[in-house]
């Protein structure tokens, strides 16, 4: 029996939030997602019984659930950075299964641009264990560690810093197809104003990294049996699996030994499926590194072959690869934590509802999650029966 044959939950609504500059508070922007995806789904706050979100505050869904009205019987608030979302979704789908809640919402937003800050929670903390080992050397968190890992990986395989560029080149041409896109309206990129962007952490350039953007997201599951019911096809979760590895680059034995491959491949068993089969990918891409390491843990191509397998436009519009169609962090949005929003663009392209970057024929969307310094990480297989 297939994951497709035994999924028991699906998404059944997904929004975001205004995206971009705003002047809205972070709890305004949360209940714009939830109340835009509890609409998709032809549902209301009422049927709410179970809620996920991380980064409002020291207690998240408290205070989200307070500002909404809802008394939910089942919440997770599980803080581990950008893959929070995809893990959320495995806690709900195990909290329906039990009977623990019939309707959960999942969702994310920030206003972070607007605040004027790439932290989502102040001052790095300075009294961690490895602190003591890093904050000497006065690091750029978390860009110079995502920056020494783009080096080991050129050391250890080969390439070169053009040959990433393609990942952001890619994005943007996605985010040309999307008209809620930060750089929507931005010219075509090329990896020559890649490569002569600022450098930041080298080999990182200002266009390796991601936006910093107000918005969120969300997206709403219930059970298959319920789901059927409502406003459009259900999107099953077919499968799931997650990896937690190091908090610190100091405690990495291989700082490119992430704990992605083996996220991926439970996800995949889970699913009953291979890397062949997927038709649209959704990978974490704070940086144009974190989005190479990812394709290549997922099992779309061999160790240190990335590179040459990104190459020739195959995973920009109309390549083999469809790779964050939305534009990703790095073209379409991204306010601190992005996980929600591969979410919801995974299901819209399931759903048949991308419109112009709508990849033909798709019925199967891996959305993966990366958290922290490549510490979390998250895998989840959506599809249509």
């Amino acid at each position: 029996m297939t994951g497709r044959d035994r999924a028991t939950v699906a998404v059944v609504g997904v929004a975001e939030s205004d995206l971009g500059v705003t002047t809205a508070s972070t709890l305004t922007l949360q209940t714009q997602a939830i109340t835009r995806a509890l609409a998709d789904a032809g549902l209301t706050l009422a049927d709410v019984d179970g809620l996920a979100t991380t980064g409002i505050s020291r207690f998240s869904t408290t205070s989200l659930a307070e500002h909404l009205g809802v008394r939910p019987r089942w919440v997770d608030a599980s803080f581990v950075g950008g893959s929070a979302a995809e893990m959320m979704v495995a806690r709900a789908v195990q909290a329906i299964g039990a009977g623990q809640a019939d309707v959960v919402v999942v969702s994310f937003a920030s206003n972070q641009r607007s605040a004027r800050s790439r932290s989502l929670a102040g001052v790095v903390e300075q009294h961690t264990p490895e602190a003591q080992f890093e904050t000497p050397y006065a690091p750029l968190y978390p860009i110079s560690y995502y920056a020494m890992a783009a080096q080991a990986y050129l050391h250890r395989y080969g390439g070169t810093p053009d040959q990433l560029a393609e990942i952001a080149v890619a994005a943007r041409e996605w985010a040309r197809l999307n008209p809620a896109a930060y750089r929507h309206d931005a010219p075509p990129l090329t990896v020559g104003e890649v490569r002569a962007a600022p450098m930041v952490s080298t080999p990182l350039t200002v266009a390796d990294c991601c936006l910093v953007t107000d918005g969120g997201g969300a997206i709403v599951l219930t059970s298959a049996d319920r789901a059927r019911d409502l406003r459009h096809t259900p999107v099953a979760v077919l499968g799931y699996g997650e990896r937690s590895s190091t908090a610190s680059m100091t405690g990495a034995d291989d700082i490119l030994d992430t704990g992605a491959r083996e996220a991926a491949a439970e996800a995949y068993a889970r699913a009953g499926i291979t890397p062949a089969d997927v038709d649209v990918v959704q990978v974490y891409d704070s940086f144009t590194i974190t989005a190479a390491l990812s394709v290549e843990a997922l099992g779309f191509c061999g160790e240190g072959e990335v590179l040459d397998f990104i190459a020739d436009g195959r995973i920009r519009p109309g390549g083999a690869l469809p790779l964050d169609t939305s534009g990703g962090g790095l073209s379409y949005c991204h306010p601190g934590q992005f996980g929600v929003l591969l979410l919801v663009e995974a299901v819209r392209q399931v759903r048949g509802e991308a419109g112009a970057r709508q990849v033909p024929g798709a019925r199967i969307a891996v959305a993966h999650g990366t958290g922290a310094i490549l510490s979390t990480h998250a895998t989840v297989v959506l599809g249509v029966r």
